[in-house]
C-alpha cells in the first residue's frame, strides 16, 4: 500500500483556497441519478454538491460497465455537523486510547472524518457513493459504506488486503470512473472521492483549491 497522506497533514491546511463561487446545486433534480436515503436530512443539504462535482458525477456515470450505476449516498455537510463528527469520533478514539496524545488523536481521527477547517464535505466538494446494479442491488464492496477502521479491521482503507476479489473488482470499477471524470480518492475510504477541494488540490498538483467551505 502506497503511504497515505490523511486530512490532518499540515501540507493540507497549508494549500490556499481560491473558491470559484460556483453553486451547491440538488442532485436529486438529475432523473438519471440513484440517491439513497440513509443520509437523508430534513433539510435535504445532504443531496447538494458544488456543481462542477455533479457534472464530473454523471460523467463518470456514463463510463460505468452496462448495468452498472453510481448510488449517492451523502454530499454536503455542514460544517456544525462535520464539527460534531469529528469530535465525537475524536472522543471515542480517546477514551479507548488514554495514552494518546492530542496530535495522535487528530491524526487517528482523521483517517476516518477530515478536520471540520478542512472538510471537503463542508465545501460541497466531496461526495460518499458506492456502485448499485440495474435493479438496485448495492455491489459488493468489501465494507459498507462510512464503516470505520476499528469496525472493519482496516478493510475501509481503499487497497486493503484481505478484501475479496468480487469486492476488489468493484471498487477498481469505481475508481476507474471516478478517476477518469476528475475525481480523487481519499484512501483510507474507498466511498469517498472529492474534486476542487484542498485534498484534491495536493493529489491534483494544483496550486489552490477551487471549493471552500460554505454555510448552506
Amino acid at each position: 500500500m502506497n503511504e497515505i497522506v490523511l486530512m490532518s497533514d499540515p501540507k493540507i491546511a497549508a494549500i490556499p483556497v481560491a473558491d470559484c463561487g460556483e453553486p451547491l446545486v440538488d442532485v436529486r433534480l438529475q432523473e438519471s441519478f440513484a440517491v439513497d436515503s440513509r443520509k437523508a436530512d430534513q433539510s435535504g443539504v445532504f443531496a447538494y454538491l458544488r456543481e462542477g462535482v455533479l457534472t464530473r458525477l454523471l460523467k463518470a456515470q456514463e463510463l460505468l460497465p452496462g448495468g452498472v450505476r453510481l448510488l449517492f449516498v451523502e454530499g454536503y455537510r455542514p460544517p456544525a455537523l462535520q464539527r460534531f463528527y469529528f469530535e465525537r469520533y475524536a472522543d471515542h478514539l480517546r477514551a479507548d486510547n488514554p495514552d494518546w496524545s492530542p496530535a495522535q488523536v487528530r491524526e487517528a481521527a482523521s483517517r476516518y472524518v477530515s478536520p471540520p477547517e478542512i472538510a471537503p464535505h463542508s465545501a460541497g466538494a466531496a461526495v460518499d457513493l458506492t456502485l448499485m446494479s440495474a435493479d438496485g442491488r448495492e455491489l459488493d464492496m468489501g465494507t459498507r459504506v462510512n464503516a470505520s477502521p476499528e469496525e472493519s479491521d482496516g478493510a475501509c482503507y481503499t487497497d486493503a488486503d484481505g478484501v475479496g476479489s468480487e469486492a476488489r473488482a468493484n471498487r477498481r470499477v469505481l475508481g476507474d470512473a471516478l478517476t477518469a471524470a476528475g475525481l480523487v480518492n481519499y484512501p483510507t475510504e474507498w466511498w469517498h472521492w472529492s474534486y476542487g477541494d484542498r485534498y484534491w488540490a495536493l493529489q491534483a498538483d494544483a496550486d489552490s483549491a477551487v471549493y471552500g467551505p460554505r454555510e448552506l
